[in-house]
């Protein structure tokens, strides 16, 4: 095949063989909110906090709120709290979207040889891959993989070890699960710089299975992966301990969507280098929902047109960004769609802290 044969003489990214996504699947809180009825719930009257949440090209968003007072008036949740509730949420939606993943597989639990969970709204030790082995009751010999704090490209992250897994282990099944409760990384306290990141995250976990020796039908075949570190934004995106609330908070430059539209032309060129694989021949574009300025700035500097992020931007409108596992979601649309024909090409693409663009090649 044209890939197999241009990577023979050309240096780049290597290839992974005959390894597919055989399944994805997602899952969401009981609770929801419209972006309005936010702002109403905490009394938000700023004119400025008003606008960000209501033209943020997000409709509603999974949430778990913190308890209500006898006023009537939510309670500031302490760093333990939001702890509990990283892990109570995170387990109960990993299991919803590891069922739904292997349903789609056509797999269970007892198949599952390779576990990574991946999250950056919490820190565990031990991690969900352990609680999560305990709880399903997987193979308790299954290897696994947490991939902790690495922000909302690690979905890309994870999925290349899952994928490289899968290769070396031809008929077994590997799966990742990415578990993200962004209510429980939260800080309310009225400034812009929290406001931006309140009207953005959802709660949201999103599984994927991986096998390798499958057929065509099966899914997508996973061809390669590339990073881009942009150096000069390292601390552009970042979660860290705020000294003056008493917990960890996510900061977000606002230059962070130029930054990395600027850098994905140049990302894409070191995925596709060596491979003969051209920009013109990607038919199907799964990009993480990052917020509407992101999205709107990779798709001028990739000449991507609405059409190409149909998904990205129904699930930002439906569920808001859900940090790692936002490109899952996409993906489970597209497979919905059953709109895929053998020989395409399809490019996932991942953002976040580092700078970081994160990229996979897949063809169906």
């Amino acid at each position: 095949m044209q890939v197999e044969e241009e990577q023979r003489s050309r240096s780049g990214p290597a290839l992974l063989r005959d390894t597919r996504i055989i399944g994805v699947g997602t899952a969401v809180p009981g609770t929801s909110y419209a972006q309005r009825e936010v702002l109403d719930e905490f009394a938000i009257s700023d004119p400025k906090v008003r606008s960000v949440f209501l033209n943020s090209a997000i409709e509603r968003r999974g949430l778990v709120l913190p308890p209500k007072q006898p006023d009537g008036t939510y309670r500031i949740e302490t760093q333990g709290e939001l702890l509990r509730k990283h892990t109570e949420q995170g387990m109960a939606m990993a299991r919803d979207a590891i069922a739904a993943s292997l349903t789609d597989a056509g797999a269970g639990l007892a198949d599952v040889g390779y576990l990574c969970c991946v999250t950056t709204t919490g820190f565990l030790t031990p991690g969900f891959s352990a609680l999560l082995i305990r709880d399903l009751g997987i193979d308790r010999h299954c290897s696994r993989l947490d991939v902790v704090g690495m922000g909302c490209n690690a979905g890309l992250n994870g999925l290349t070890a899952v994928a490289s897994w899968a290769n070396s282990h031809p008929g077994r099944l590997a799966l990742m699960v990415c578990i993200e409760v962004c209510s429980a990384a939260y800080v309310i306290d009225g400034t812009m710089r929290t406001s931006v990141v309140n009207s953005l995250f959802g709660d949201g976990a999103a599984a994927v299975c991986v096998r390798a020796g499958e057929e065509p039908a099966a899914g997508p075949e996973v061809l390669r992966f590339s990073s881009c570190i942009i150096t000069d934004a390292v601390h552009a995106m970042r979660y860290d301990w705020d000294d003056e609330q008493g917990k960890f908070s996510f900061f977000l430059d606002p230059e962070v969507p130029y930054v990395v539209g600027a850098n994905a032309e140049v990302a894409l060129g070191r995925l596709l280098e060596g491979t003969g694989v051209r920009r013109n021949d990607i038919t199907h574009w799964i990009v993480h929902s990052g917020g509407k300025k992101v999205i709107d700035s990779v798709r001028a500097n990739l000449t991507l047109s609405r059409h190409d992020v149909r998904h990205t931007t129904g699930v930002l409108r439906d569920h808001g960004n859900v940090s790692s596992g936002s490109f899952l979601f996409s993906l489970e649309r597209l497979r919905a769609e059953r709109c895929t024909h053998p020989g395409e090409y399809g490019v996932l693409m991942t953002m976040g802290p580092g700078s970081t663009i994160e990229m996979a090649l897949v063809r169906w």
